[in-house]
Formats: C-alpha cells, structure tokens, sequence
C-alpha cells in the first residue's frame, strides 16, 4: 500500500469508535501518524467496540502507526488547547486535521424530544450547536493558525446529508451541519493565500455501531451487494476523507463532497 501520507500528524475528533475509527485506521494505514479522540475513555464502549480509548489507540499502534489518545470535551476552548498541547508533544505539529466528533444528541443523552423546529427544548440547542459547529471551530482556531504559519496543512470538517436539505426531525442538528459547511467556506477562503486547505465531507446515512443500534433500518438498504440503494459503509467515507486529506486533491479547497451513493443529487 503507497504510504502517501508518510510524515503527517493527524488529529481526528470523535475517533474512539464508529466513522472517527475508521477515518482515523485508514489515515494510520496511509502512513500517518494519528491522534484520536473522545470525550472520556468510556465513550468507545457504549456500542461495544472497543474497552476504552487506549484499546482502541492500542489497536492502531498494532497497525504500525504512532498514536496518541486524547479526552476532551471540544466545546470547552482550555480542553482543547490542552489535547492540541499533548499532541504536538508526542507527534509533533498536527498537518491534517478531521473534525468528525458530532451528533444529534440531547444536553441529557439520547435524541432530543421534541426534535422540531419549534420545540426542541434550548437546552438541546445548545447542546447540538457545541457538539458540532462549536466543537468544530474551537478545534479549526487551536489548529489551523500554526498550519497557517507553516504553509502546509488539511481540515476535513464532517457534515452530513442533513446539511443540504430540509429535515425533521433532527432540525437543529442539520442546522449545525449546514452551519460546518459555511464556516469551512469561509476557513478555506481566509487560509488560501497560506497554502492551507479545507474542505467539507458529507456522508449519507453510514453503518456505524451507533447508527445499527438507535436507528430502525431498512434491510433492503444493508444489502452492500445491490445497487446504490444502501447505506454506506464506514470505511468508504474514511475513503472519501483520506483523499481530501492528501496529496491527491492538492488544488481543492472550499469544496464539499457528498458521499451518499447518489441519494442527493440537487445542486448546492
């Protein structure tokens, strides 16, 4: 396997479990060295996939890559200046980086109820908007300046289909999407004349442990065999995100790739 991302120091957020994993596994397999990420080191077993997040760094490591594990809620600036710190010490200066932590998940857990435009409770507000377009930007302001500095580096922020469409339920969650892709725009267009690139990746529905466990699925669509009529599997989203990691799409920037096997086929 070519090694094209040899001498890179990734930082994937979210990656103790599900699509952050195999984001994070096929960076390592491409030669990066890799951070990964999680709230606590209990998250990655809620669905069963790993102990902890030193398992799941341990995993990596068996794979050959330099790893490092880092907790930390990406909402809190102090948290993640200190995650940032440890990585660069261990790996040294972080060249990619993939903002995949998310989710539409309530200030108590679980999915907010109601789930609407005019009744989400603002507890749950504000808990989307920090899991995702919060987290997202404190994570861009503690890494990208220093890409900046350097001349070299790539952010991959992790919307979703939701982010293109009108949804609900899930409203403020394809809100706070639709808010990712906006501000990746803007990042892109203010690290342009620095030789830093952004861009936005945005999956359809994937088959993660948690999407398995707190969705109802259709079965026809698990069938990977027919057609695109199916829910993506993991690892070609860490497809799409390792292309617009490296060196293959050097001269994009400011674009969004949606990987959804062609469910969305509107412009925008």
């Amino acid at each position: 396997m070519k090694k094209m991302l040899a001498g890179s120091v990734a930082l994937v957020t979210g990656s103790g479990r599900g699509l952050g994993y195999a984001i994070a596994a096929r960076l390592a397999e491409l030669g990066a060295d890799v951070a990964i990420h999680d709230i606590s080191q209990e998250a990655p077993a809620e669905f069963g996939e790993f102990a902890n997040l030193d398992d799941a760094a341990a995993k990596l490591a068996r794979d050959g890559s330099r790893t490092v594990a880092v907790t930390g809620d990406i909402a809190d600036e102090a948290a993640v200046g200190a995650m940032i710190q440890k990585i660069e010490s261990e790996l040294g200066p972080i060249t990619i980086l993939v903002n995949c932590a998310g989710g539409d998940i309530a200030a108590r857990g679980g999915k907010p109820v109601p789930n609407d435009a005019l009744g989400i409770p603002m507890e749950d507000v504000h808990a989307i908007f920090n899991r995702n377009l919060i987290g997202t930007m404190l994570v861009c302001r503690a890494v990208c300046p220093a890409m900046r500095q350097r001349g070299r580096g790539s952010v991959v922020n992790i919307a979703s289909a939701a982010a293109h469409a009108g949804f609900s339920p899930g409203v403020v969650y394809s809100v706070a999407k639709a808010g990712i892709v906006q501000y990746t725009r803007c990042l892109a267009l203010e690290m342009r004349p620095d030789g830093v690139r952004a861009n936005v990746l945005s999956p359809g529905p994937t088959k993660t442990a948690r999407f398995l466990v707190t969705r109802e699925t259709d079965p026809e669509q698990m069938d990977e065999s027919v057609s695109l009529m199916r829910y993506a599997t993991p690892s070609e989203i860490a497809d799409a995100v390792a292309f617009l990691a490296g060196p293959e799409s050097r001269f994009v920037s400011g674009q969004v790739l949606r990987v959804d096997g062609g469910m969305n086929t509107y412009a925008a």
